[in-house]
């Protein structure tokens, strides 16, 4: 505030009225993790939004909606290399004794937590997939 970088602002302002607003709903207090969701949620609206805009040719609210994601990203901890995610992929599958796709589920409920803010799960699904032979 004392900055005067009022795009900033309101990009924080968003995610306080985000959190705020589903302690409300739920009537609870919201712990690390669940604060992390808010913000993985959001991120993949403006994702969304910028993608849509960018097919529309609106670049100015799409320069907009970056400029969100990249606030947003700085309140999430630091993002897993690919190596870092493809070897928690391979322990899980190991330590379950995973042989097939039919056994996805198990290892994405074992993966997920510790991933959850620090890599996008649609990408770890698609490498737990592949590595399951699906």
């Amino acid at each position: 505030m004392r900055a005067k970088d009022a795009p900033r602002l309101g990009a924080i302002r968003l995610l306080l009225a985000a959190v705020k607003q589903r302690e409300v709903d739920e009537r609870i207090e919201l712990d690390d993790a669940q604060v992390m969701e808010v913000i993985e949620k959001m991120l993949k609206q403006r994702r969304d939004s910028i993608s849509q805009y960018e097919a529309a040719k609106r670049t100015d609210l799409a320069d907009a909606e970056k400029f969100e994601v990249t606030v947003l990203q700085e309140y999430l901890p630091q993002p897993l290399t690919e190596a870092e995610v493809a070897t928690l992929i391979a322990k899980a599958i190991t330590d379950l004794g995973a042989n097939g796709i039919k056994d996805m589920g198990k290892v994405v409920a074992v993966v997920k937590p510790q991933v959850t803010g620090r890599a996008d799960m649609g990408k770890v699904s698609g490498q737990i997939k592949a590595k399951l032979g699906g």
